[in-house]
């Protein structure tokens, strides 16, 4: 979820929880309101979670701190030994991501003075219960997240940044320490692509169908990010061949620019079919894959002919066994995507042409 987002998400779930506690009259309105906080998840699956795991841990809160004002009091020191009771069978149920607000429901209830105790606190625990409803029902109308938008312009864009990256360092035109910077980034990026999938795995489909598209879907974009962890390992391997590997005949670096270029041209066109943007045919995209691997073969015995070093030999083994790595990703992509398109012939995944 984005920033501002959230930001909106959580004013409008505090706007309604106190309007709610001010329309039913209900004392320290300011309870709902902090409660509606803790409640705004990044995913209706994971609001909906959310609700489960609060009410479990409120309904524990309010029960322990109800006994133990009925048996000890509420002096402060009871009070804290509660709040390790409640704290302890939290973390024994493994609910311990309610922990914050669940105490908050001790603490109010158990700083009740009044006479009628029980049904004081029962008011306290349903304006603290209205507040996680209304970040509930604020998450489910107010934006639904797009996941699967947001995943695919981030495999998509880091995708076509590290193939922008391959391609320069083809041409020799990087920089080591520039290209050492850059592959950190790209590793945080991949990093946070894979948060993504996460989400978007966790969103739920009503239909049937629309479950196995989706099931099927999952499996492609963990696969499209497996063949950007590839090109990145790849532009990794090159830039050390170059580094290492400086006397390396001119033929062999034109045909591993060559190798690298059909390679990475294959890569985006899958990236852009997926959304229907490009067309291939599988049976010339997988003959070109089989070139492509006994020119890799060809290539790495021609060069232990040279009688090169055992070091030597051991860098290009590393950088064929890069590229036969990254081809086998591709392999695989193009025949799920191939697969795909066998199963769902009329239905192009739901992406937003303007964020691409």
């Amino acid at each position: 979820m984005k920033l501002g987002a959230r930001i909106l998400k959580t004013g409008m779930a505090i706007v309604l929880a106190l309007f709610l506690a001010e329309l039913l009259k209900l004392p320290s309105p300011v309870f709902a309101a902090i409660s509606a906080i803790f409640a705004i998840q990044p995913s209706i699956y994971r609001s909906y979670l959310t609700i489960i795991e609060q009410i479990q841990g409120n309904v524990i809160g309010a029960i322990i701190a109800i006994v133990f004002v009925l048996l000890f009091g509420n002096h402060f020191l009871i009070v804290g030994l509660a709040a390790v009771v409640l704290i302890t069978i939290h973390l024994k149920l493994r609910i311990d991501k309610t922990i914050p607000l669940s105490l908050v429901t001790l603490i109010v209830i158990m700083e009740t003075r009044n006479n009628e105790f029980i049904t004081f606190s029962i008011i306290r625990f349903s304006t603290i219960m209205l507040g996680i409803f209304s970040a509930f029902f604020i998450n489910l109308i107010l934006y639904p997240p797009k996941y699967e938008t947001k995943l695919y312009t981030s495999i998509s864009d880091i995708t076509n940044g590290i193939l922008q990256w391959v391609r320069l360092n083809n041409h020799q035109a990087t920089d080591f320490i520039l290209l050492k910077k850059q592959v950190d980034r790209f590793k945080e990026q991949l990093v946070q692509t894979d948060q993504m999938y996460l989400l978007y795995k966790e969103e739920r489909t009503l239909s049937k169908k629309h479950s196995q598209e989706k099931l099927r879907k999952l499996v492609i974009y963990r696969q499209m990010i497996t063949a950007s962890k590839k090109a990145l390992d790849l532009l990794k391997e090159m830039a050390k061949v170059d580094s290492q590997l400086g006397s390396m005949p001119p033929s062999f670096h034109e045909r591993i620019r060559a190798i690298s270029e059909q390679l990475i041209a294959s890569h985006e066109l899958l990236v852009l079919r997926y959304i229907g943007k490009a067309v291939q045919t599988h049976e010339t995209e997988m003959n070109n894959y089989e070139e492509i691997r006994h020119s890799l073969l060809k290539l790495y015995r021609e060069y232990q002919q040279l009688n090169q070093t055992d070091e030597a030999d051991c860098i290009m083994l590393q950088l064929v066994a890069s590229f036969m790595d990254y081809k086998d990703q591709l392999v695989h992509l193009e025949i799920l995507l191939n697969s795909f398109r066998s199963y769902h012939r009329e239905d192009q995944p739901r992406i937003k042409d303007e964020s691409i």
